[in-house]
């Protein structure tokens, strides 16, 4: 309707009307320019309602220019944002994770894997990380940590592994050469130079069970433009800390502030996450690590940053340029998104961790995994149970979503099958074929021979005829599973981990059997039926994870002595 009237009005301006009673053009024009003798008293008006109309289309005109301007600036900036971000290939190693099933409510756990690079491969890295003589070295993944959001979004975990921890690392092809790298058991931070971080990923989902939704990764220069943006982030010590190469101990990060809270930012901050030597040990620098990352995150809480344009802009391009990302969250919508996620959880429903630890008998400088302590810790994570203790009360699970029955990532992701196997499907137990292999050893437990063939004459005794084991070498699985090749094999599958007493939520579909194949994990080394399985309650972490609360600000990091002044 406005299109239409503001179009009349400027195809009239030429035309006179006669007034009634005589007059002419003239007289119209005289009385038009404002003379009181002449023509229709009502001229006048219309001519101010012209110029009014005149102005109004303008002003309509200037703003639609300014509006459109302003939106292909903000496209442009948008679409520059989005040049600044590198990507990469989510996975690139033989994983046999799942992705757990929605709740009730339809959410699911958000998994991300934060890695930390000391690569040199550019100068501003090795200007901020020395080492100009190992720039072209394999970059290592010195930080890593596992971020969990809950699938209700009220509660978040992150677990560290200390980089010299002895893994499994899988088969991986680097995704930019297609070399291809055999599978092999080292420190967890050589991961990242076998394929990239979707080799690291792949790793992490092995060693935990946990499917891991995205990676990110950041090198020493991101560090510290992050730090510059945030505006610096306070980290707190008990003594005066240098931490220098000193006589048979080369090295340092080159911390050096006096005892008390102080804002880091910049190079210095670079320098406290870099800090091992100052602390005593690896596992204490996961802990200042967790300290500062507490201390950001209360910092931009306490930022109301998007009513601040120059910060807001600030904060997108150091992320922006910072971060290497999984290419399924490589826009800056998807961050975005995410951190809008990430910001929904309450600091005081923020737990950091490390996994528990022992020491390596091969190797004195290196870990492992301790066993049942950091299972304990993968199984609160699988089974999205909070870390803390302060959400609904009534044990276990706040969200109910469990595992349920999924697909191995190895060959379509990871994602969810859907199906719902039923034991009304199943064919007669003598006709279901079965075979059991060995997969009992850990990272801190060798293999229990003799186990495949154990539990395989344990089904034909339950009258499974057609079970055999498998005669080659013993694998490597934390948890027992049963795997299925497709859909009308799933109620065979689920009919033979129930007559051992193996849960539903075990029963997964595998490309990569062709079969039923039962694969008896490092959880059940003994016995013909699988042990129960204790429910693991929020709160229930092991005494030597390291724990610390997201809104706990008292803090400090006391300095081992040869690096006080």
């Amino acid at each position: 309707m406005t299109q239409s009237s503001v179009h009349g009005e400027g195809t009239r301006p030429g035309t006179v009307r006669r007034a009634r009673g005589g007059g002419n053009a003239g007289g119209a024009g005289t009385g038009g320019q404002g003379t009181p003798g002449g023509g229709n008293g009502r001229r006048p008006g219309r001519r101010r309602a012209g110029r009014r109309h005149r102005a109004l289309r303008w002003s309509a005109t200037t703003l639609a220019v300014l509006i459109l301007g302003t939106a292909g600036a903000g496209y442009l900036y948008y679409e520059h944002l989005n040049g600044n971000i590198e990507k990469g290939e989510r996975s690139s190693g033989d994983s046999k994770a799942h992705k757990a099933e929605p709740n009730a409510a339809g959410q699911t756990p958000l998994n991300i894997l934060l890695v930390g690079s000391d690569s040199r491969a550019s100068d501003a890295n090795v200007s901020l990380g020395g080492g100009r003589n190992h720039r072209d070295n394999p970059p290592l993944g010195d930080v890593q940590m596992l971020i969990h959001l809950a699938a209700d979004r009220k509660s978040a975990a992150v677990v560290s592994i200390p980089r010299d921890t002895r893994v499994d690392i899988p088969e991986c092809t680097d995704p930019d050469s297609g070399e291809k790298y055999p599978a092999t058991n080292t420190i967890v931070n050589e991961s990242l130079g076998r394929g990239g971080a979707g080799c690291t990923l792949a790793t992490w989902e092995n060693l935990t069970g946990v499917y891991i939704d995205h990676w990110m990764t950041i090198d020493f220069a991101g560090v510290v433009s992050m730090a510059d943006a945030v505006g610096g982030v306070e980290v707190c010590v008990n003594q005066n800390v240098w931490d220098r190469p000193l006589p048979g101990v080369p090295g340092g990060s080159g911390l050096k502030m006096e005892a008390g809270r102080k804002k880091v930012q910049g190079e210095q901050a670079l320098e406290w996450l870099r800090t091992r030597h100052a602390w005593g040990s690896d596992l204490l620098r996961a802990r200042a690590q967790h300290m500062y990352m507490n201390s950001m995150i209360r910092t931009l809480k306490g930022q109301n940053v998007f009513t601040d344009t120059g910060r807001l802009m600030d904060l997108a391009e150091a992320a922006t340029k910072s971060l290497t990302v999984s290419e399924e969250i490589g826009t800056v919508k998807k961050l975005y998104d995410l951190g809008m996620q990430l910001k929904t959880v309450p600091t005081d429903r923020i737990t950091m961790t490390t996994m528990p630890t022992v020491q390596d008998s091969q190797n004195a400088n290196h870990l492992l995994p301790a066993g049942d302590d950091a299972e304990r810790m993968w199984a609160m994570l699988r089974d999205d149970v909070s870390f803390d203790d302060k959400g609904a009360k009534g044990g276990g699970k706040e969200t109910g979503t469990g595992t349920g029955t999924g697909e191995d990532a190895g060959k379509d992701g990871g994602q969810g099958s859907g199906e719902k196997p039923s034991e009304d499907s199943a064919a007669p137990d003598s006709e279901i074929g079965v075979t059991v292999q060995n997969a009992t050893r850990s990272a801190t437990l060798g293999p229990v021979g003799g186990r495949a063939g154990a539990v395989a004459q344990a089904l034909v005794q339950k009258g499974f005829g057609k079970a055999t084991k498998d005669t080659s070498a013993a694998l490597s699985e934390e948890r027992t599973v049963v795997r299925y090749p497709s859909a009308e094999l799933a109620g065979d599958a689920l009919r033979v981990a129930e007559a051992l007493g193996i849960p539903a939520s075990a029963v997964r579909k595998s490309a990569d059997v062709s079969g039923i194949t039962l694969v008896v994990g490092a959880d059940w080394r003994s016995g013909t039926s699988y042990p129960e399985q204790k429910t693991p309650e929020a709160g229930d972490l092991p005494d030597n994870s390291d724990a610390i609360n997201g809104s706990d600000t008292g803090k400090c990091m006391d300095v081992y002595k040869p690096y006080r002044w």
